[in-house]
């Protein structure tokens, strides 16, 4: 199994999401509960649709972290 980071926006009326080690795997949903869901089954569909098309899966690289700045 492996872990692939997703990163999480915030829009002014949803919440978006996409996967940095998997251009074009993105989604979008109502609350961030959605939008993980949908992440998630878009990155499984995403990977089928490598497979099929004969291409290998990447390995995970990205690494997504919250940083505390006192600036903020």
């Amino acid at each position: 199994m492996k872990e692939f980071a997703v990163v999480f926006e915030k829009a002014p009326n949803n919440w978006a999401a996409y996967v940095p080690d998997l251009p074009g795997c993105v989604t979008t949903g109502k609350t961030l509960e959605e939008t993980r869901r949908l992440i998630a089954e878009a990155i499984e569909f995403h990977i089928e649709g490598m497979r099929l098309h004969g291409e290998s899966v990447p390995e995970p690289t990205a690494v997504a972290e919250s940083i505390p700045v006192r600036a903020a």
